[in-house]
C-alpha cells in the first residue's frame, strides 16, 4: 500500500505543474479545458474502494468519529484519503485555474493560490474565492 500512496502523486502532478509553472501555454489550455484530468486519480481511488466497499459504504453512511479514525488509521484507509484528496483538489484546482483565466488574473496571483490548493485544498479555494473578489472590485474600478 505503500507503493500505491507514493505512487498516486505522478497522476495529477503533471497537471498541477502546467497550471502552476505555465498556466499561459496553449497546451496547459487544452488539458485544463478538460474535466477528464482527474480521471486517473478518480479510477484509481475507485480500484482501491470498490474491494471494501460495503465496509466503506457502512462507515460514510453512518459516520462516527471512532470509525472513520478507524479506517484513516490504517494504511489502506490512509491511501484511499490520500487519493480521494488528490482526485478532488485537483478537480478545484483545475477549476481554479479555469476561473482564474476567465477572470484574465495574473499567473503571479493564482499560481500561488494553485499551490496553496495543491498542499492543503479548501484553503487555496477560499484564498482564490477572497483573490477574485477583490481582483473583480479592482477591475471595475
Amino acid at each position: 500500500m505503500a507503493t500505491v500512496f507514493q505512487a498516486s502523486f505522478v497522476l495529477v502532478a503533471p497537471f498541477w505543474l502546467l497550471m502552476i509553472l505555465a498556466p499561459g501555454w496553449r497546451v496547459t489550455r487544452r488539458v485544463a479545458g478538460s474535466a477528464w484530468i482527474a480521471a486517473p486519480a478518480a479510477l484509481l481511488y475507485l480500484v482501491l474502494v470498490v474491494p471494501d466497499l460495503p465496509g466503506v459504504l457502512a462507515a460514510v453512511a453512518s459516520p462516527e468519529l471512532e470509525t472513520i479514525a478507524a479506517l484513516l488509521a490504517m494504511p489502506a484507509g490512509a491511501t484511499v484519503a490520500w487519493v480521494h484528496f488528490l482526485a478532488f483538489d485537483l478537480f478545484v484546482g483545475r477549476w481554479i485555474y479555469l476561473d482564474a483565466r476567465s477572470r484574465n488574473m495574473p499567473p503571479w496571483l493564482s499560481s500561488p493560490l494553485l499551490l496553496l490548493t495543491l498542499m492543503l485544498g479548501p484553503t487555496g479555494l477560499v484564498g482564490h474565492l477572497l483573490a477574485r473578489m477583490r481582483y473583480d472590485r479592482a477591475s471595475d474600478r
